[in-house]
């Protein structure tokens, strides 16, 4: 999944929030979670439903509907109707959307009496705001049963299933929520690998890297026979882990659960702390820059775009494919290639992750939503075959044709202003930016849906994908003592992590690792432990597993 224009795992709400929604309702209207059927308005008179037909081919309703949308994002771009993506989606709707966006404290002020939107659209499935959903928002179950039953055929059952609340209904519907069955039709690209460069990787002799021995080898090769390069890089790290985190263990094969079904502490893996040893030895011997810890996006971007890494793990391969296309188009022969790299020193495959089940921003349809059938139609138009080929490619003819290989492909005025003035590209055409619905599957319509620069780190990645749903939304529940432990338990191993990644010795880093071991005793574990093995277990049950 592309998520070019945001940050995932933005942090909506507070407790005060969790409070306010239960107190006040969120805007109350309609009937409360459990209370049957919603009492939503008639359509009399603009048409009769049908199953087979999405509702917007059948309203009749002849005045254009002004809906309000908010999307808790300042990033987000507001315009509508003025490019061809969303030209069209007014056009055939007949809608107009006047979107609001801001942060966390003006989406407090909707659920404090603010004056709630039509729609509104959030990136935090496991915040209180979305926990709370039947209080605020109407049931896509009961809005797809009176307005448009045809959305049960363009939306997922595992993903319905998935934000199945309480009471039983779905009130919210992500965009990139990959199912089990997604997964299978192997449509879904990888956006992880160890890539290095060609002309590095030739000249060294097309060198193996899988073992620790090798894999420092090369490292060192590269210092000597390359010295204006950096031999290792790895995504910024930032307050997290970038890629030498679950990245990485996701790249090894580290173990999901327990052998009995319960959590796992990835990062006191044997295999994956080995892996970590090697990397603070080869940090030991030079080969990674002292700048890459502390590297923010920006800076690790402009390495990329300038080739300046020999080698990288690398994670979001998409995001990154405009630099790499950048340093490719003016480096011929040197560009990045994927090889395998790290491999498991315990025999694992790589289980590489991407966008999960829960995806990333979820929309609802709130209760003091003007017109809950036209705002369904838009669900059902986006989620659809004709929607997605729509935000991804444009409109047959005008943005894209379809070539003798049956597939996607942008016309040549539209793909030479997508390569050389990518402005005017996203105001004038909005390809694969408008996306409230988007879908990582639908990418494999075309050839020109990535850049040429990650094609072959796509190939390579071809059966390296795993799901994780297992372990989606299994974090101790927010405003809870546990989850502020957990705040400092990950604060605490992003410190240790990258201070284990810079030790000066074997015996420094062991003591590291033994003083984390002692923070997590010291910060509630074990009951985040109990709580993870809990949602996991939860998990498994949503989606049919043992």
């Amino acid at each position: 999944m592309n998520k070019t224009y945001g940050k995932k795992g933005l942090k909506l709400c507070t407790v005060l929030m969790a409070a306010v929604l239960v107190m006040s309702g969120c805007g109350g209207g309609g009937n409360s979670a459990g209370s049957g059927k919603t009492d939503l308005p008639s359509i009399e008179g603009r048409y009769t439903v049908d199953a087979e037909t999405p509702a917007w081919k059948l309203d009749k309703k002849e005045e254009t509907t002004e809906l309000t949308w908010y999307v808790n994002a300042d990033w987000w771009n507001t315009d509508f109707g003025k490019d061809v993506v969303t030209k069209k989606i007014k056009e055939d709707l007949n809608i107009n959307i006047k979107f609001i966006t801001g942060d966390d404290t003006k989406l407090n002020t909707f659920f404090a009496g603010g004056g709630m939107p039509d729609l509104l659209t959030i990136f935090d499935s496991n915040s209180p705001v979305v926990q709370k959903a039947a209080t605020w928002a109407l049931p896509l179950n009961d809005l797809a049963e009176k307005y448009d039953p045809y959305f049960t055929k363009v939306a997922a059952a595992d993903t319905l299933n998935w934000f199945q609340l309480a009471d039983g209904k779905t009130y919210g519907y992500p965009n990139y929520s990959n199912t089990q069955a997604d997964y299978d039709s192997g449509n879904i690209p990888a956006k992880t690998a160890f890539v290095i460069r060609k002309d590095v990787y030739e000249a060294l002799g097309s060198p193996a890297a899988g073992t620790p021995e090798e894999f420092r080898n090369v490292m060192g090769q590269i210092k000597t026979k390359f010295p204006e390069l950096i031999p290792f890089g790895f995504n910024s790290i930032g307050e997290g882990t970038g890629s030498l985190g679950d990245v990485l263990q996701d790249f090894i094969g580290v173990p999901m659960e327990t052998k009995e079904g319960g959590f796992y502490n990835r990062n006191l893996d044997e295999d994956y702390l080995a892996w970590l040893k090697t990397i603070n030895a080869v940090y030991r011997d030079g080969a990674i820059s002292d700048d890459s810890f502390a590297d923010d996006g920006t800076a690790f971007e402009e390495k990329v775009k300038s080739g300046k890494y020999a080698t990288m793990l690398l994670d979001g391969t998409p995001q990154q494919g405009g630099n790499l296309q950048i340093f490719m188009s003016a480096n011929p022969g040197k560009e990045y290639i994927a090889i395998d790299g790290p491999q498991s020193t315990a025999g694992h495959a790589p289980t590489l992750n991407q966008s999960g089940i829960t995806g990333w921003m979820i929309s609802f349809i709130t209760k003091k939503c003007k017109d809950p059938a036209k705002a369904m139609q838009i669900f059902t138009y986006l989620l659809s075959d004709e929607g997605q080929k729509l935000m991804n490619y444009g409109i047959e003819g005008e943005t894209y044709q379809i070539n003798a290989n049956g597939k996607v492909e942008l016309l040549p005025a539209v793909k030479d202003l997508q390569l050389n003035n990518a402005d005017k590209f996203k105001k004038d055409y909005r390809l694969g930016e408008f996306m409230f619905f988007g879908h990582d599957r639908d990418k494999a319509l075309s050839e020109d849906a990535f850049p040429e620069s990650i094609k072959q780190m796509q190939e390579w990645g071809k059966g390296k994908l795993k799901p994780h749903f297992i372990l989606e939304n299994i974090n101790p529940d927010q405003g809870t003592p546990e989850a502020r432990a957990l705040t400092a338990i990950n604060t605490q191993w992003n410190t240790t992590m990258v201070s284990m990644l810079r030790s000066k010795d074997d015996a420094s880093f062991d003591r590291l690792l033994a003083d984390y071991k002692t923070f997590l005793d010291n910060n509630k574990w074990d009951k985040i432990v109990e709580i993870r093995t809990d949602k996991m277990k939860k998990n498994k049950e949503k989606l049919g597993l043992k």
